[in-house]
């Protein structure tokens, strides 16, 4: 079956010489859940921006179901139509992504780029505001709202549209857990839908409880491996490698113990030497 998305061979480099993307290439099922990990600086975010059609590599193609995304096709105003309606972006950064006078105006937005008619966009509107349980802030502007509350609105507006593809650009970050647990349950939930899920993330945690494909980036800004979430997880050296956890020694009296150690992973014992 052909990928809804394809990256091949892509390349990247901030002002022609600083690199971010080196010669990548995965391939993104219809209806998968997929995660794009690997420590900061990696490139999982050029990645991401990449795949929405945000920037455009130096070198290589991205195809989203066998057309080419560039710069020229994106000017053609069907063809923009089509993508911008199909492939849904969210940003990291909420406050970029906010923008309107009110969280109702942030939901018709998109709808209305579109060309959707006003009725059709409000009733999207309202169900996905009942999705999400924002309904309350519909007249909020975005500077009074929290960052959890900040993290719904930026993620209805993109709902709105219907998307395929939603790209989530390291959803979890800097919310609460509350947040956090909701988040992972939306993902599952509109994946359950239908919807292929695109996460660019250094939460392993979060990667395990999607049960992605997961394609790995090393500090080289290189695909170091590609497989299930399940696979890489288990796979220590590969996760020391691309510093995704670090080895560390304490002692207890004489007795020194090694740990792999990770912000979102349990400790694991690998030894210990007297």
């Amino acid at each position: 079956m052909r990928p809804i998305l394809k990256i091949e061979n892509v390349s990247y480099r901030y002002y022609d010489r600083i690199p971010a993307l080196t010669d990548v290439s995965i391939e993104v099922g219809a209806g998968d859940q997929f995660a794009v990990i690997g420590a900061n600086g990696s490139g999982k975010s050029t990645l991401l921006q990449i795949m929405g059609g945000l920037i455009h590599p130096a070198d290589g193609t991205v195809y989203f179901k066998g057309d080419a995304v560039s710069e020229k096709a994106l000017h053609n105003k069907d063809f923009l139509r089509y993508f911008r309606s199909s492939v849904g972006y969210v940003f990291q950064d909420s406050d970029i992504q906010l923008f309107c006078p009110t969280v109702l105006d942030e939901l018709l937005y998109g709808p209305l780029q579109l060309d959707i008619k006003e009725t059709e966009a409000l009733d999207r509107a309202f169900q996905v505001m009942k999705m999400l349980n924002i309904e309350g802030l519909k007249d909020r502007p975005s500077y009074m709202l929290s960052g959890g509350e900040k993290k719904r609105v930026a993620i209805a507006s993109v709902l709105t549209m219907n998307p395929e593809v939603m790209l989530f650009d390291e959803p979890t970050n800097g919310l609460d857990p509350r947040t956090q647990c909701f988040l992972m349950e939306l993902l599952v939930a509109l994946n359950e839908a239908g919807k292929t899920i695109v996460i660019a993330t250094h939460d392993l945690s979060l990667v395990g409880e999607l049960r992605a494909q997961v394609a790995v980036l090393s500090e080289n800004h290189c695909i170091e491996k590609c497989g299930s979430s399940h696979d890489i997880l288990k796979d220590d050296a590969l996760l020391l490698k691309v510093n995704l956890i670090h080895e560390h020694i304490h002692f207890h009296g004489k007795t020194a113990h090694t740990h792999l150690h990770s912000h979102y992973l349990f400790h694991q014992h690998k030894g210990q030497v007297d």
